[in-house]
């Protein structure tokens, strides 16, 4: 197999879960930073390969493969080494997507700068707009963990929801969401922030990262 090529913004939270992913299965690829300020997802030669214009998208072995969920997945088909981001019969594979669902469709979406900007041109109103959705996801999330959740978010083994925490909480904070308001899913990104895959995954070391926000 060729290497990979992960097409990514240090801040996209949808990049960052395939970075944890990759990183987790201990895949080497490619990074194209594509600079999302500067608009570099409009220039043709991307959109060529990704009309949507958006990040991530992934190329491997000739496939063109754009949505962070759908990337995932194929990771989990063609790595199928440990850790498995979606696994157990078909009841636990739902009850795991299902979660993930939350911030990839309930809550990512609306926090973009094309939707906030789509919604609104107050920047008090910009800030509202996506802490609403977030809030109200985290909600539901929460509620779910108290039934699921152990070390992380469904029991004690990584899953497909884990890699989507840490991008979400790193957003929430950009909009003054009190994360003390959910225990349990702040309790699980402290426990995932401990891991070095998810470190290095992480927004804040990436190499298109701001020098001035690097720890």
């Amino acid at each position: 197999m060729s290497e990979p090529i992960l097409y990514s913004f240090w801040r996209s939270s949808s990049a960052w879960r395939v970075r944890i992913a990759l990183e987790l299965k201990k895949v080497k690829y490619q990074q194209v930073h594509i600079h999302l300020f500067k608009e570099e997802q409009n220039n043709k030669k991307y959109l060529d390969l990704n009309p949507a214009g958006f990040v991530p998208l992934f190329v491997h072995d000739g496939h063109v493969i754009p949505e962070s969920l759908a990337i995932l997945e194929y990771l989990d088909e063609v790595y199928p080494q440990e850790p498995k981001l979606i696994y157990g019969d078909a009841a636990h594979k739902a009850l795991i997507r299902s979660l993930a669902l939350i911030i990839i469709t309930n809550i990512q979406p609306f926090q973009t700068s094309r939707a906030v900007s789509q919604h609104s041109a107050d920047p008090v109103k910009q800030d509202e707009f996506p802490k609403f959705f977030i809030e109200r996801g985290f909600e539901t999330l929460e509620k779910r963990l108290q039934k699921t959740a152990g070390k992380f978010a469904v029991g004690d083994k990584l899953s497909l929801v884990d890699v989507c925490i840490p991008p979400q909480v790193y957003q929430s904070a950009r909009f003054n969401v009190d994360m003390n308001k959910f225990p349990i899913i702040k309790r699980i990104n402290e426990e995932l922030s401990k891991i070095p895959e998810f470190v290095k995954a992480d927004g804040l070391h990436q190499p298109d990262t701001p020098d001035e926000l690097r720890p």
